[in-house]
């Protein structure tokens, strides 16, 4: 089901809105519930004969709860009248206007992707962005043992990936997130395997210090999110004499947001989604790099031109987990591909992510 909108913005800019239902492969499963598809915002603008390409993956914690909210967000700011020539700008002027980060995120991905086109440059080398070299992450949602013993022999064999990153915080308690991390751990015996977990938030502050000595004990590499958004005021005490590495993904979701934690982790995990877009994402960068705080980038429910997107900014950053367009069936679009369990931006004019069918 696609629904269509146009609109002028000049004499000749003209921007296009499509919804666009996208089916995910295998449910994921995270602490905050389980997603098994969604409709994704689709925004295109076009100017002098190129088009830039932008999404928005919907959520309720970044700003627009459906793909109908995140539209009326940029339809409400674009009627102000707002010229689109300058990017920050716009982003500075959108983030003032209150429009939803991830509503921002389409129009601001769309923007550059226009501007480097225009410039007939590929994105990542218009921002002297280095190609990414680091291997993308396959995501396992939380699920039992058996059912992570079915998934693993198609991520490790069939799509011959050794990058995990393990999704914890299950309701059910750290024990059933043991018992999930220990079936994932035991491929290392046939496999070459690097793991990392996210607990979304879904532990205490008494189970993450227990469970990142645990997993400190059993190969992981770090873990992102241990205690929920507004929670912050215990990263101190998690910090302090910490096994692993600390990450915060939705306890940081602009660049303004690090100094405040700086002081308590070693990381930050920026989302296009969360952030605003390639421009929020090159504040959080920048950002991160003078406070000596580790990046890394992570996805939502996104396609390949979101992906394309966050692939153009990778090259710089610590920590690669751009999957969720491998988890689609089908994603309708193209974009960075992946090689080698790297995904590597195109040499095209743009951020490279576009729909394979005309829409």
């Amino acid at each position: 089901m696609n629904i269509f909108r146009a609109s002028f913005l000049n004499d000749q800019m003209n921007l296009k809105y499509n919804i666009v239902y996208l089916k995910k492969l295998y449910p994921l499963r995270i602490s905050r519930g389980v997603r098994d598809g969604q409709y994704n915002l689709f925004v295109s603008i076009s100017e002098n004969g190129h088009t830039g390409w932008g999404e928005t993956s919907p959520g309720e914690s970044e700003g627009a709860a459906t793909a109908e909210v995140a539209q009326a967000s940029l339809e409400g700011f674009l009627a102000s009248g707002i010229a689109l020539d300058a990017i920050h700008e716009v982003y500075d002027a959108a983030r003032e206007h209150k429009v939803a980060p991830c509503a921002l995120a389409a129009l601001d991905m769309a923007l550059w992707d226009l501007r480097a086109k225009q410039a007939n440059m590929p994105l990542y080398r218009m921002l002297g962005f280095p190609l990414p070299k680091k291997a993308t992450s396959i995501t396992l949602g939380i699920m039992t043992p058996e059912e992570a013993k079915e998934r693993l022999p198609l991520i490790l064999e069939n799509q011959n990936m050794r990058t995990l990153k393990v999704k914890l915080g299950n309701n059910d308690g750290i024990e059933a997130d043991k018992d999930m991390y220990q079936e994932v751990l035991g491929y290392s015996k046939k496999y070459p395997i690097s793991v990392r977990v996210d607990a979304n938030g879904g532990w205490s502050l008494e189970d993450a210090k227990h469970m990142m000595s645990w997993l400190a004990e059993r190969g992981c590499e770090y873990v992102e999110q241990p205690l929920k958004e507004g929670q912050e005021g215990d990263l101190p005490e998690l910090f302090k004499n910490r096994p692993l590495p600390i990450f915060i993904d939705e306890s940081c979701r602009f660049a303004e947001d690090i100094p405040k934690w700086a002081h308590a982790v070693d990381g930050v995990n920026m989302k296009l989604m969360k952030c605003g877009g390639v421009t929020g994402a090159l504040r959080i960068i920048s950002t991160a790099q003078a406070f000596g705080l580790k990046t890394m980038i992570g996805c939502m429910g996104e396609t390949s031109i979101s992906i394309a997107a966050g692939a153009a900014v990778s090259g710089v950053l610590d920590h690669i987990d751009l999957d969720s367009h491998l988890n689609l069936n089908p994603d309708p679009c193209e974009g960075a591909p992946l090689v080698n369990e790297v995904i590597v931006p195109t040499n095209s004019p743009g951020h490279g992510g576009h729909f394979t069918n005309p829409l």
